[in-house]
């Protein structure tokens, strides 16, 4: 008996798995690296910070005087009132001088507006009273207008020291009131005699410089003095009140007392010191040209000073 056997083929054999589950995706995530920081360093060590050592302070930059005048000027030119205020009374020098001229008596008892001024550059300056109180009014907005706003902390403050202030005020409204008023006080003398309708003999121009010389200084003086009570009194209404009723008004009240009185003191008010310093003729009443210009100029000085004073006393 033949027994045959047959060689089984081997089955191929499936991969073991754990589970029946397919095998998830393999992820790869990306982590930055951050970026060296290479360290130079310098052979010399820094010294230590003393805690105890007070740090300087960087040096303020220095304010100088032409920067302070040059701020007021920006500031007085920028309020248009005050331009114009001070343009309208150069406009009204002329035309009063012109009308006063035109209509001019040279009779003391013909009626007229300027029948008792019988020399003619007195009459083509018989505008000059209004001047004066318009320019003055001027001087004391200057300052009691940035009392009212609390501009004037920031003056001081900007300046390091108030007279600066001051001067830089009395440099910018005294320049240009001696500029406008200069033009204006010429064009009414010289206008004013060419209509003058008067019988008295006209004056050439040149002859009239120290007419002219006076009353525009005279005009100057008026506008620090508004200064001055701008600064001591602080007020615009206290400041214009005071100016109108002491330099203008004041003079004219005091006329009503006896003249042994008026006679000894009236002529060194500014008011009559500046008639004398704007009259062609000597008048018995007043001190002479130059008297009066001394004394004029003292009330402008002594008035700026006490207002400094102040200014350097009181808080802003």
């Amino acid at each position: 008996m033949t027994v045959t056997a047959t060689a089984e083929q081997p089955t191929p054999r499936r991969p073991h798995t754990t589970d029946h589950h397919p095998e998830p995706a393999m992820t790869t995530t990306l982590t930055p690296t951050p970026m060296a920081t290479t360290l130079i360093t310098t052979s010399e060590p820094r010294p230590a910070i003393d805690p105890a050592t007070p740090v300087p302070e960087a040096p303020t930059p220095k304010v100088r005087t032409w920067n302070i005048v040059r701020s007021e000027w920006i500031k007085f030119w920028s309020v248009r009132s005050t331009a114009v205020t001070l343009f309208a009374a150069g406009i009204v020098t002329v035309a009063f001088g012109m009308i006063f001229s035109a209509v001019a008596e040279s009779d003391a008892q013909t009626p007229g507006p300027a029948a008792f001024l019988t020399d003619p550059v007195e009459v083509a300056l018989g505008g000059v009273s209004l001047t004066a109180m318009l320019i003055g009014v001027v001087g004391v907005l200057m300052v009691a207008g940035e009392y009212s706003t609390g501009l004037i902390r920031t003056s001081f403050a900007a300046a390091g020291r108030r007279g600066r202030v001051i001067r830089a005020k009395v440099a910018v409204l005294g320049a240009s009131t001696a500029a406008i008023m200069a033009a204006a006080v010429t064009g009414a003398v010289w206008l004013g005699q060419a209509v003058y309708a008067g019988s008295e003999p006209t004056v050439a121009l040149i002859d009239a410089v120290d007419v002219i010389a006076g009353t525009t200084g005279y005009l100057v003086g008026i506008a620090l003095i508004g200064i001055a009570l701008g600064f001591v009194l602080r007020s615009t209404a206290a400041g214009i009140g005071s100016l109108v009723g002491g330099v203008f008004i004041g003079p004219n009240l005091l006329n009503l007392l006896p003249d042994s009185i008026t006679d000894h003191f009236m002529k060194y008010l500014p008011s009559e010191a500046g008639s004398a310093m704007m009259s062609r003729v000597a008048d018995p009443d007043l001190l002479s040209t130059g008297a009066a210009s001394a004394v004029f100029t003292a009330w402008v000085v002594g008035l700026l000073a006490v207002a400094g004073e102040l200014v350097h006393r009181r808080d802003a």
